[in-house]
């Protein structure tokens, strides 16, 4: 156990990196110790940046990062010395005019106003916490973003003189930056929530139960409306990476000889054939069968679905997608009209092809039923891809069904989005489905990746 303060605090806050997925090593947290000492601990900015890149080796854990640097390195303990808000309507005033003049040190206090009027859980009990979801709730950012943009607009066309054609060219980019300030107002409310919490109850409590996990851990069956576009962002090139292994050609060895040119070729040597030619190999035009569970207990999955079969159907030019509930239907028209990452599940529910069995998912029916008006068009070139968590409600699950299926296609995977811990448990037949075809894991963006690298064969 290190004795210094600042190595302790180091290690604890490797040990909640870590807890939260992120990668780091014991030569990382050595080299964050000598950055600390080089560079003090008065400046907390530089401070962060530098610990950062000590720890970090993925720009997509900073998020989790800034969030516990919070917690292991904070500005000061307790409440802060500021002058007190007494009403919403007096901070949200301020907040217009600390989005209009970009001032980032007023932002950081009327976050810690706000968390002290409106975040606390308990009204006169703090040991009851804080909630900065409730304090942006109650506070409502948002609707400072017109003010805000007024205001800055009014001020620069005294100063610059813009005409209203100046104005209306710019209008979109103004308000793309307050939303940008209003990001980061959102970030300092979460930030001193948390801050405070630590005061409360034990900085480890807290960086395990306060602290949301990056977007590459982030468990798809509770990804938000926030976080479908940072989600849409990572599937696309996996998607495109996907679509390059399947096309590639594959590794073992040449094409057949090729006795007439390797002939024409020996005349150069006296008829000694030294160098054969091999024939060209085609590269592989794979066919794509997306089979997805789109019933209300894979609900949150099917956002993550929708993105997946979207972003492969721009990578594939023969990919045909299939929706079940009770009973299957083909969708691949569907997925070029509706929006980016739209829910499913609802609307499958109401259409009579998708429940034609029940509203509940049964995997045996919607298996046999794909069976029978599909199978012929599954052949050597084609690879299905089934996603759903393989519960069954008790039904049958269709096991000569889905060999059938895996028999006739090129290859064939499961992505499961449950636990495995969770398989077998209950109604789910993963076991028995994992004996006929591959199932995987795959509950974020990490195990898709993995997926996508490792598993997937050329």
């Amino acid at each position: 156990m290190p004795q210094n303060p600042l190595a302790q605090r180091l290690v604890e806050l490797t040990g909640s990196l870590r807890e939260h997925g992120v990668d780091v090593g014991t030569s990382d947290v050595a080299d964050a110790g000598r950055v600390a000492l080089t560079l003090g601990l008065t400046d907390r900015r530089r401070l962060r940046t530098g610990l950062a890149c000590a720890m970090l080796r993925r720009s997509g854990d900073r998020e989790v990062f800034d969030q516990l640097f919070d917690l292991y390195f904070p500005a000061a303990p307790g409440r802060r010395t500021m002058a007190a808000a007494t009403s919403t309507d007096q901070l949200r005033d301020a907040l217009v005019q600390a989005l209009a003049a970009d001032d980032t040190v007023a932002l950081e206090a009327l976050a810690a106003a706000a968390v002290d009027l409106l975040g606390e859980v308990a009204n006169g009990d703090e040991r009851q916490g804080y909630s900065s979801a409730q304090t942006i709730a109650r506070l409502q950012p948002q609707r400072a973003i017109a003010a805000a943009q007024q205001q800055s607009r009014g001020d620069r066309s005294g100063q610059t003189g813009l005409n209203g054609q100046g104005e209306q060219l710019s209008d979109r980019f103004d308000r793309d930056e307050m939303r940008t300030r209003v990001a980061a107002f959102r970030r300092h409310v979460e930030a001193e929530a948390l801050r405070r919490n630590t005061g409360i109850r034990s900085r480890e409590r807290v960086a395990r139960f306060g602290v949301s996990g990056g977007i590459e851990q982030r468990d798809f069956l509770a990804a938000s409306t926030r976080d479908l576009a940072q989600l849409r962002r990572h599937i696309e090139p996996l998607a495109r990476k996907l679509a390059a292994r399947m096309s590639a050609r594959r590794r073992s060895g040449n094409g057949t000889l090729d006795l007439r040119r390797t002939l024409r070729a020996s005349m150069a040597t006296g008829g000694v054939p030294i160098d054969p030619v091999y024939r060209d190999r085609r590269r592989h035009r794979p066919d794509l069968v997306v089979l997805a569970d789109l019933s209300g207990s894979v609900g949150g999955f099917s956002t993550f679905t929708m993105l997946l079969m979207q972003a492969l159907h721009a990578q594939f030019r023969a990919v045909r997608t299939y929706g079940f509930v009770s009973s299957s239907a083909e969708i691949t028209d569907l997925l070029g009209i509706t929006g980016p990452g739209q829910s499913l599940s609802g609307w499958a529910r109401g259409r009579p092809e998708f429940t034609r069995y029940g509203t509940s998912s049964s995997y045996g029916t919607a298996l046999r039923g794909f069976a029978q008006s599909e199978l012929a068009g599954i052949g050597p070139r084609s690879t299905v891809l089934i996603l759903g968590d393989a519960r069954t409600n008790y039904g049958s699950p269709g096991i000569e069904h889905l060999i059938a299926i895996t028999r006739r296609a090129r290859h064939s995977a499961w992505l499961n989005p449950e636990p495995a811990r969770l398989w077998d448990t209950g109604d789910s037949e993963a076991a028995r489905y994992a004996a006929a075809i591959d199932m995987h894991e795959c509950r974020n963006l990490d195990q898709l990746r993995a997926f996508v690298a490792r598993v997937l064969p050329v």
